[in-house]
């Protein structure tokens, strides 16, 4: 293991709710220890560039600027968030580009057996498409990431029309994460003086009217019980909706969005810390952060963030660091699932689990290359023996 040292991470909640048998509140009373995860020490890279641990294969799945093996599409530049979403006794993998004025989305659809059965654009005329978030009535929610930017409200299946969702805001869109419980899609935002909001909908399942709020603290708090209040103009002119409401908690780049049981998960870039709102207690805490690392920190450059569907595993992507998916386990142990080699002027975007919980997909956004353009952007699938509750 290179550079793994202590890692403190601080209390996820009271009312964090239990995840197959695993407390989150928990994993994160304590220090969390980088080691050996539970997979083991990570192998020598394989032909793709790709150090996984023994049991792990890698495959590339799709190259920007060729097509998608077995379909005649070919792939965009510059490959960012993505999400998966069940097809049948299959699975479609979208992906965000990251590409100005000519950005949008596109998917791929596996069978059951994850042959590759089709390739498709399912957003376009949009901007630097950065992340999004999947929703429960299988829609993707690609995000904009440009001043004034929009959430765009995807069909994966590429089918019905996108639509913009005027009421989530505009501003530099990065994530968001669907919360079905108290019915609402919380969303980061890109700024160095950024917020965390949340949409809540008139009627669930129907993102076409509703509250834009943002959430509020005080300033530098990094724990504790927080409020929401309205954003009186979600259309950010002329004043941005950031700056619209004094007593709104300012956050260091946010990038990556994860709810799960109860918590969301979030990142911010400028600080390397990974955030965790209670919910039900609506109450923030930290679970990374590397300024409270002794020697130097095990998980850098924080960005995309996703979890198992299997367990209460989190994975967090690096923009640069090691270039490496780490995972946080829920028993609150540190440590790297993957790393890419060759290829440090890239970043690593875009981490999802297919449905069944046995394959991830990410993309490294400009390969070995790294070209700025995104040309050289790589999708990759990682299978193997990954655990189960």
């Amino acid at each position: 293991m290179d550079r793994r040292q202590v890692l403190r991470a601080g209390v996820v909640g009271a009312g964090a709710a239990a995840f197959s048998g695993a407390l989150w509140q928990q994993a994160f009373a304590a220090l969390a220890r980088p080691g050996v995860g539970p997979y083991g020490e990570l192998s020598a890279a394989d032909a793709h560039g790709v150090a996984l641990p023994a049991g792990f294969t890698s495959r590339v799945v799709a190259r920007s600027g060729q097509t998608v093996p077995g379909t005649p599409y070919t792939w965009h530049a510059a490959p960012d968030g993505g999400a998966c979403f069940a097809d049948g006794a299959g699975w479609i993998y979208v992906s965000n580009a990251e590409v100005p004025v000519v950005g949008g989305a596109s998917a791929i659809r596996f069978g059951p057996d994850g042959g590759i059965r089709a390739a498709y654009p399912i957003l376009s005329g949009t901007s630097v498409n950065c992340a999004g978030g999947a929703t429960p009535w299988q829609t993707w929610l690609s995000c904009e990431e440009i001043p004034l930017g929009r959430v765009m409200e995807t069909d994966p299946w590429g089918v019905r029309p996108a639509r913009e969702r005027a009421g989530m805001g505009r501003f530099k869109h990065e994530a968001a994460a669907c919360d079905p419980v108290r019915r609402v899609v919380y969303l980061t935002e890109d700024e160095e003086d950024g917020c965390f909001y949340r949409f809540v909908p008139d009627t669930w399942g129907d993102l076409g009217a509703g509250r834009l709020q943002v959430l509020c603290a005080p300033a530098g708090a990094t724990s504790g019980p927080v409020t929401w209040r309205d954003v009186p103009d979600r259309d950010g002119r002329p004043v941005p909706t950031r700056r619209q409401v004094g007593a709104a908690l300012r956050l260091d780049g946010g990038e990556g969005c994860w709810y799960d049981h109860g918590t969301c998960y979030f990142t911010t870039k400028g600080d390397n810390r990974v955030w965790a709102y209670d919910a039900a207690a609506s109450t923030l805490a930290l679970a990374y952060d590397d300024s409270l690392v002794t020697g130097t920190p095990p998980l850098t450059g924080v960005d995309n963030i996703t979890g198992s569907p299997r367990n209460a595993d989190l994975y967090v992507a690096e923009d640069g660091g090691n270039m490496e998916i780490n995972m946080i386990t829920a028993d609150g142990v540190v440590a790297p699932f993957l790393r890419l080699t060759g290829q440090d002027a890239s970043e690593i975007t875009g981490p999802a689990f297919n449905p069944p919980g046995d394959r991830l997909y990410f993309s490294s956004q400009r390969g070995v290359s790294g070209a700025k353009s995104g040309s050289g952007g790589i999708t990759y699938e990682v299978t193997g023996p990954f655990r189960g509750p």
